[in-house]
């Protein structure tokens, strides 16, 4: 059928759909379960994206650079994978994102030979290290954020290696949960290549490869003739991660033409002693994520679109850090600030088109100790704020923005599972900013601990709130407040605590910016 390359395509993207679903529904964590911190794909042998799910922004472009390094690195050390192999690889200057992101990739054989792969990310809550989520906000190396596994062969021929799990039992403080997490993963990588398999069985190998060929060269045409529409030149913005109480610039240029985009971060700072530096894979997601957002959203996200995507970013820079320096932080708020400073330049050349800034942080929030028992507990969780307001409304409040398409924590599972009594759940007033259209609200969400428990905190604009636009007010930015009787301490936007019984912890996100002035 002349149309076939529809069907074929069509059908790639509902395997990599359908192994987010196995994945979710298999998973431990209510991180996976319930907020959905996981993303899927499809490569072609080459490495190429052929098909993701609509899951995890910083996920899916990172995919693009992540899966690359890895083929490359196993063809380096002659380490090819056989059928019904997996390896899993966390080391983020090769997965393209952090160590919590376990990166899980197998092939898809037919035929008596690799034809394609199936790939797919998962935020495990604890990795290791000495912070509770291993997300911790005084790591000045990599190794203080956890375990750091290189390419490792996970299953070998279909069974588990018994060596790498006592590896992850031996160093991940919540071990059980883990390895029911990466259970999952496995199960979702076996769904995806049963599936594959069968589409492979139906169309026939060149049919496939061919139709996965025709909807990347699809893609490439939708996406230049998208941005045909844009007025083409160089458009420059700066925006600010805060550090230590400073502002860290980043700094972008951007070469739009009806080719593609190119994203050169030149002059952004250097690489730092804190977790807030994004290795290559997060910038590349972060730029991707804005582009994508200014072409049509029926167009597919394969390796068509990201073809057209092109960035530079000085190694040793915060945007490409040179190992060991931790990263944790890059892939939670530094991706948040290189999305808004791509969007900042991007409104140069679409103005009303583009929105005022966003919240501008995921609100990290980590908590762990030991139960009753004496097991360790560890639990993660982000937190939504207000979006940017429009040229033609306001902005969305209480909702996750930017570099993550997570779900909430519903307050009954987490006060379920862990010792956690949640006080307030609801929209932080008056928090968007003021405009001729209000950005959104962020949200008010907050706990009190009933057992003595670790409390790490990374998150942003808190010294300055979200940017408005054409005259827009800022939003207002972030706070965090515990509460230990009649005490209120007010925290900065990174740390690390000991909470004691009964302490108060109230979470307060940022606002989005507003838009035009105000009438």
């Amino acid at each position: 059928m002349k149309d076939d390359w529809v069907l074929v395509s069509k059908a790639t993207e509902f395997v990599a759909e359908e192994m987010g679903v196995a994945l979710k529904r298999s998973a431990i964590s209510p991180n996976i379960r319930e907020r959905m911190d996981h993303s899927c794909a499809v490569l072609s042998r080459a490495g190429e994206i052929v098909a993701q799910a609509e899951h995890i922004p910083v996920h899916l472009g990172s995919f693009h650079v992540g899966t690359a390094r890895l083929l490359r690195w196993l063809e380096e050390k002659a380490m090819p994978l056989a059928d019904k192999d997996m390896i899993v690889v966390n080391d983020p200057y090769i997965s393209g994102t952090h160590l919590n992101d376990l990166m899980i990739l197998a092939p898809i054989m037919f035929g008596g030979r690799t034809v394609a792969y199936v790939v797919n990310k998962a935020h495990i809550v604890d990795v290791g290290g000495p912070a509770p989520g291993s997300l911790n906000p005084e790591a000045r190396i990599l190794q203080d954020e956890g375990l750091v596994l290189p390419p490792t062969r996970l299953v070998k021929r279909s069974k588990l290696d018994a060596e790498v799990i006592r590896l992850i039992q031996a160093n991940f403080k919540d071990p059980e949960t883990a390895l029911g997490d990466i259970n999952a993963q496995i199960a979702a990588n076996r769904m995806g290549i049963s599936r594959m398999i069968r589409l492979f069985e139906r169309f026939g190998r060149r049919a496939v490869l061919e139709g996965w060929q025709a909807s990347i060269d699809h893609t490439r045409r939708s996406v230049q003739r998208d941005l045909s529409k844009v007025t083409p030149g160089q458009y420059r913005a700066i925006d600010f991660i805060e550090v230590r109480g400073t502002f860290v610039p980043i700094r972008v240029r951007l070469n739009l033409s009806a080719r593609g985009v190119e994203a050169d971060f030149s002059g952004s700072a250097a690489q730092i002693e804190a977790p807030l530096n994004a290795v290559f894979g997060v910038t590349y997601s972060a730029t991707a994520f804005a582009v994508r957002c200014i072409v049509s959203s029926t167009i597919p996200t394969n390796g068509g679109f990201y073809g057209c995507v092109k960035v530079r970013a000085p190694h040793g820079s915060i945007v490409n850090p040179d190992p060991p320096a931790p990263v944790s932080g890059g892939n939670v708020e530094t991706s948040q600030r290189i999305a808004d400073v791509v969007l900042r330049a991007m409104s140069r050349a679409l103005g009303d088109r583009i929105p005022a800034a966003s919240a501008g942080t995921m609100m990290n929030v980590m908590l762990g100790g030991r139960d009753l028992s004496g097991l360790f507990w560890a639990y993660y969780e982000t937190v939504g704020g207000g979006s940017g307001a429009r040229s033609n409304g306001d902005g969305i409040s209480g909702v996750q923005t930017n570099m993550t398409n997570t779900l909430n924590t519903p307050i009954e599972v987490a006060e379920m599972e862990y010792p956690l009594f949640y006080t307030e759940y609801r929209l932080r007033p008056r928090s968007g900013g003021l405009g001729r259209f209000h950005g959104g609200d962020g949200i008010i969400r907050s706990f009190r601990v009933r057992a003595p428990t670790s409390l790490s905190i990374l998150s942003d604009r808190f010294l300055k709130g979200p940017w408005g636009r054409e005259g827009g007010k800022a939003g207002t930015p972030g706070r965090i407040s515990i509460l230990r009787g009649k005490r209120r301490f007010v925290k900065p936007s990174k740390f690390v605590v000991e909470l004691r019984e009964g302490d108060e912890v109230v979470l307060e996100t940022p606002g989005g910016g507003g838009f035009g002035k105000v009438p």
